[in-house]
């Protein structure tokens, strides 16, 4: 029996676009070592080095419109070429960046960097969903997104070793410090990006060229089948009539700024919290952490087979309260290692979110990606609430932001599974 074509021409993009979620793990998980980092060469205080993440996901906000509006009009494949230009773009900025040593450039390198996977992932998690049966497109996009913490494990080691350099003077070793030895040190300290980032640009090019080359099956290239007359702001609408995909837009909101934030300050809380603590002993726990993470989605996506993924994000949910709380009452080791767990519990929650807010949207589930794309802006607006509570308080007192986040993702998991039982119900009835 002779094989379909699109079946023959469907491994190759498959691997390509799986790898995307390993590459954007990559540079997401990057910026949780830039933030320490970046802070002790240019003195910054908490709120100052949060900026990070607020730079980078103001390009996700920004930016996830036009992704979906270029979707629409050509197609899956043309929003992950540009994606990736974009993100090596980017990444070569740091180069300038660290040799004219202004924070400011960094910040706009990563907003350009932001901006490509903006582009990335409001095309390439509908696309998982709706390669398939509809039915298991929550399970299908969580063993995709497994590829994604491998990306972050990658990154935290990366910068670990190669960004991090173990070098923390004390205040009075800075107060000691000629004008030339505080520039030769905050020189070095710019310049340790330049490298990881430009191999990261080279990969990410050559990732597009490939891209651009090769044969996708025709569900990934085509344009909408919107009528031509059709106005971009009608799927927009469309949208603020369904109530369920917009408590998952505020759900998505609130879960990546607690996974952000998280993530942004362990090192941070471990250094505060453990006497003695090293940014390179922090940055090992939020390595562990990141494997958690990548453990709880195979565990996961493996559960989803027989527990509703609805009831279990609800489950996760609950736990991660409680673990934050623990970080925030108890502090010290036991905190650090309550903070860690999370990841964990946090591994299922945003492509569970994500597939279950595009449930039957039908024409209007691109569109819908760019929404739940742009929700992403959470990392910028609650890590810097962090950051400002931090600093007004203490970095313990700052766990309370995640704390309230997945109570929201928690009651989001429950108004959806009840949704989904009443609707059931309702077939039922119906006989069909």
């Amino acid at each position: 029996m002779t094989k379909d074509p699109t079946t023959r021409a469907g491994l190759a993009p498959l691997v390509l676009i799986v790898a995307l979620f390993f590459l954007w793990g990559v540079a997401n998980n990057l910026n949780d070592v830039l933030i320490p980092h970046l802070k002790k060469a240019f003195f910054l205080t908490d709120l100052q080095s949060g900026l990070v993440q607020s730079a980078f996901y103001l390009g996700y906000f920004f930016l996830a419109l036009p992704a979906g509006l270029l979707m629409r009009r050509h197609g899956y494949k043309a929003a992950v070429i540009v994606g990736l230009v974009l993100f090596g773009a980017g990444a070569l900025l740091f180069w300038p960046a660290a040799e004219l040593r202004r924070y400011e450039l960094f910040l706009s390198a990563l907003f350009v960097i932001a901006s490509g996977l903006a582009f990335l992932e409001t095309s390439a998690n509908p696309l998982i969903t709706v390669l398939g049966d509809p039915a298991r497109a929550e399970q299908r996009l969580n063993l995709a997104q497994a590829f994604n913490p491998l990306g972050a494990i990658t990154a935290v080691v990366v910068g670990r070793q190669f960004i991090l350099s173990g070098v923390e003077p004390t205040k009075a070793e800075f107060a000691a410090m000629t004008p030339a030895q505080l520039s030769a040190f905050q020189a070095a300290e710019a310049q340790s990006t330049q490298v990881p980032y430009l191999i990261i640009a080279a990969v990410v090019l050559t990732w597009a060229l490939l891209v651009a080359f090769t044969r996708f099956p025709i569900q990934a290239s085509r344009p909408s089948a919107d009528a031509p007359e059709d106005k971009a702001d009608k799927p927009i609408l469309g949208l603020f009539s369904r109530p369920r995909f917009l408590f998952g837009v505020a759900a998505q909101f609130f879960y990546v700024g607690a996974q952000v934030g998280v993530w942004s300050y362990m090192i941070r809380y471990g250094q505060d919290q453990v006497p003695g603590m090293g940014e390179k002993t922090a940055a090992a726990y939020l390595s562990w952490s990141l494997v958690g993470f990548m453990a709880g989605r195979f565990a996961g996506t493996a559960l989803m087979s027989r527990v509703d993924p609805s009831r279990l994000m609800a489950l996760f949910a609950a736990a991660n309260v409680a673990l934050t709380l623990v970080a925030v009452a108890v502090g010290g080791h036991t905190g650090l290692l309550a903070l860690a767990a999370t990841s964990f519990f946090m591994s299922i929650m945003f492509p569970t979110i994500f597939a279950s807010s595009l449930k039957g949207l039908g024409p209007l589930t691109k569109t819908g990606s760019s929404f739940l794309v742009m929700s992403i802006i959470g990392g910028a607006v609650l890590t810097a609430a962090m950051g400002a509570l931090s600093d007004a308080s203490s970095i313990r007192t700052a766990i309370l932001v995640p704390c309230a986040c997945f109570a929201v993702v928690g009651l989001f998991a429950i108004t959806a599974r009840r949704r989904e039982v009443s609707a059931h119900d309702a077939v039922l009835v119906g006989g069909h």
